[in-house]
Order: structure tokens, then sequence, then C-alpha cells
């Protein structure tokens, strides 16, 4: 189970236990190792070791330094998995929604270790996915925003339908263009909720190049949540 501790891959992986389709083995995480937080979710390694105690489910952690290509990223991947797939692990599941290019792009890198994807919530409408979540008693927190889209006020909100109703016409409620990331701390499947205290608000700034060479910023606003 590809984990990122948001909400869509923990929907994900509650249908993959409830269908018994998959006997999950692992959990699988990148983290930036400089930091000791998810990436791009910003949250503190302490907290994604909570919630693989309370799901019992054993977590593999790909540690990435701060910077890193897209090739080294698909090599220290690489990596993991082979020896996962050469002990028999024939699936990797993902929490993605409806990009194309994206489900490609991991079915492409999943072939050359011999694995396949699978996708529980794929074409899904985002609203019905956040009812279901909501209604199953699972329990997220905003801990990242794209401020290129979002205004910081978003950022450390607890995601129900206050939140959503609020959100400008033309974002995704789910957050599957990279909007927004959540926290989960509350699920049907945690044998206790995670408790946090909530620290502050922080502005990142980010300067890269697209494919045609031109230089781009993006900020990001990451709400910390504090182990208790």
């Amino acid at each position: 189970m590809n984990w990122s501790g948001g909400k869509d891959s923990a929907l994900a992986l509650y249908h993959s236990l409830q269908n018994n389709a998959c006997d999950v083995r692992y959990l699988l995480t990148s983290l930036n190792d400089s930091f000791r937080r998810i990436s791009m979710h910003g949250v503190r390694e302490e907290l994604l070791d909570q919630q693989a105690q309370r799901l019992g489910i054993e977590l593999l952690k790909l540690r990435l330094p701060e910077t890193t290509s897209m090739e080294e990223y698909q090599i220290r991947t690489a990596e993991i998995l082979q020896p996962l797939a050469a002990a028999g692990i024939t699936k990797s599941i993902f929490g993605d929604i409806f990009l194309e290019d994206l489900r490609l792009y991991r079915e492409n890198q999943l072939e050359t270790v011999g694995m396949q994807g699978i996708f529980p919530l794929w074409k899904r409408p985002s609203m019905e996915l956040l009812e279901e979540f909501w209604g199953l008693g699972f329990k997220t927190i905003v801990v990242s925003i794209n401020g290129n889209v979002l205004d910081q006020s978003f950022c450390g909100r607890v995601l129900d339908r206050d939140f959503v109703s609020e959100l400008p016409p033309n974002i995704d409620p789910c957050g599957e263009n990279g909007e927004f990331h959540t926290f989960v701390f509350e699920a049907p499947y945690f044998s206790q909720p995670i408790d946090f205290q909530q620290g502050e608000t922080v502005e990142m700034t980010y300067h890269f190049q697209n494919t045609e060479g031109e230089d781009l910023t993006s900020t990001y606003f990451f709400t910390d949540l504090l182990p208790i």
C-alpha cells in the first residue's frame, strides 16, 4: 500500500482490506530524510509511525534527500520494490482518482519490477468519495496547500463539509490536482485515534524549471502537527 498518510490512500486501503482483494503486507511511504517528514505533506515521521502502529501493518520508508531528481527517485523506488517483488509481492495499491498520466507513470514503473498497480478509487466522483470517507468515520486535517491556488487560511483545518463548501469552484474537493494534502488521525481500522497539537503554519517557496525550460515559482503552506 502506497501510504501517504492522507485521506485518499486511507480510503483505498479500507477498500482493499474490506474486499479481501489483497493481503496487504506493507505500507510504503516516501520521506524527506533531511527533515524526517512525509514528502509533500510535511507530516512528522513520528505521526506516520503512529498510523502504522494503529493499523498493525509493517511500514517501509523510502528515504529521499531534500532535493532529488526524477531519475534518482525512480532508482530508489525500484531498489525498495525489487526485494518485495522477489519475495512474492505482486500488487501495489494507490489512492489515485483520475490523473491518467500519473497512473500510466506508476504502471510503467511497476512493470519494470514485475508488479501490478491497483487503484480502488479510480474514476469515482470526488464528492462521492468524501461522503463515503466521512460516513465511515474517517477524520483528516489539511496539512499542506498549494499557495498558488488556495489561500493560507485553508491550511490547518479539518477537512469537512464546511471546508469543501468554501473551496473555489475550480478546486477539486479531494485536492487530486495537488491543491492540498491531508493527515488522517481517526479511521475505522485504527486501534485508537491519533492525538496531536497543531503547531505553526509556515510558508515555503520553491523554484524550478518546467519541461520547456521556463523558470517557475510555487508557494506552499505547511501546518505542523506535534505528537502528544
